[in-house]
């Protein structure tokens, strides 16, 4: 049993992780999601800034921050709710 604040529903979302208002972009797959953070898998993950935006393809926005790392894959947090 999870023992989270928030419950994750597994996914499969291609996403976007956004630096620089835009100027430099990841593609990314969002593997499963919550209302506080997301699991994403990425090509490298040690070339992902701490802090980005990130752009789901159902067209939600979330500012993130990385929690972890492993090599293909982030665990984020989001601040606040989507936009």
């Amino acid at each position: 049993m999870q023992d989270r604040e928030h419950v994750r529903a597994r996914a499969f979302l291609g996403a976007k992780i956004v630096l620089d208002g835009g100027f430099s972009v990841f593609d990314c797959i969002v593997r499963d999601i919550s209302e506080a953070g997301a699991r994403l898998k990425v090509e490298n993950a040690v070339s992902v800034p701490q802090n980005f935006t990130l752009l789901i393809s159902d067209g939600r926005s979330f500012k993130a921050t990385v929690k972890w790392r492993r090599i293909d894959s982030l665990g984020v947090r989001f601040a606040g709710a989507a936009t």
